[in-house]
């Protein structure tokens, strides 16, 4: 069961995201990044970054800490940002707190090198959530004293916005040709080796329990907040099993050139043919 927090002040918005998350503080004197239930897609968002923020912790992946938060709209009545004042409105009650990572930086690719291992593990764990967010256009990704933290996993699970047809993706593949770590060589089989066996049934069970019912409930097609708990956790064990052997990840050929800008492309570039490019195309 997450944390419960209160807000207690709003300090100010995160333009970065397109639901508009917010800075405040809370009763525990903490700092956090809230997601409203009042965003975007709403509760399926924050349903979304908890089970899978979750399990990444529990796989031993970098994720800030994540806690419930209650939110009094009160708070935000100095706020002068008219669509600020709105979302608050219609947030009030348990929304999701992220802790605030200060002065962190967000990851960039030519700046900061991944090893093998680590952009192995990220890889197959997007793959497993189906992650359509963690490209190079916006990696979702942060520095912070040295190491590399995931964030914002409100895109993945996307079967959950279509129950009927979420036993398609318990074998779906998952294409990383546009992830942002596809040009660090990452060793998906062995992060496989390593992470699939702790993935069981158990272990997604007691992820799933840490959703609040508050954001189950009403589910079409589903008698209960524990039925609609099963159902993400068979997705995503039948996912588990078998991700490794569904990821498509390699170099560009000519029938398949990267869909990555020039800067990142180069690094995904064969040898020999960075080679010929540093000689002025001949050999």
């Amino acid at each position: 069961m997450l944390e419960e927090v209160v807000a207690t002040r709003y300090v100010t918005p995160l333009r970065e995201g397109g639901s508009l998350p917010g800075i405040v503080e809370g009763d525990d004197l903490g700092t956090y990044v809230m997601k409203f239930t009042g965003a975007g897609q709403g509760r399926k968002t924050l349903v979304a970054e908890v089970i899978c923020g979750q399990l990444a912790r529990r796989l031993g992946l970098r994720v800030p800490e994540l806690v419930q938060m209650q939110l009094d709209p009160v708070i935000g009545l100095s706020e002068p940002d008219q669509e600020v004042q709105e979302l608050l409105k219609a947030s009030g009650g348990l929304n999701l707190g992220m802790d605030y990572l200060p002065g962190s930086l967000g990851f960039d690719p030519l700046a900061y090198q991944v090893g093998p291992e680590e952009a192995g593990r990220i890889v197959w764990f997007d793959a497993v959530i189906n992650n359509v967010d963690r490209s190079w256009r916006n990696p979702n990704l942060l520095v912070w004293h040295g190491d590399l933290w995931l964030i914002d996993h409100g895109a993945t699970m996307i079967w959950h916005h279509n129950w009927p047809s979420a036993k398609n993706y318990g074998s779906k593949p998952y294409d990383a040709s546009d992830h942002v770590l596809a040009s660090f060589a990452p060793d998906v089989a062995s992060a496989a080796a390593e992470l699939a066996p702790l993935v069981t049934e158990d272990l997604l069970t007691e992820v799933a329990a840490d959703v609040p019912d508050a954001w189950l409930q009403d589910e079409a097609g589903f008698g209960s907040t524990d039925e609609l708990r099963r159902a993400y956790v068979e997705v995503l064990l039948e996912r588990a099993a078998s991700m490794h052997s569904r990821i498509t990840l390699g170099p560009p050929t000519p029938a398949a050139p990267s869909r990555a800008p020039g800067w990142l492309s180069e690094r995904l570039a064969p040898p020999a043919r960075q080679q010929d490019e540093q000689q002025g195309g001949t050999r």
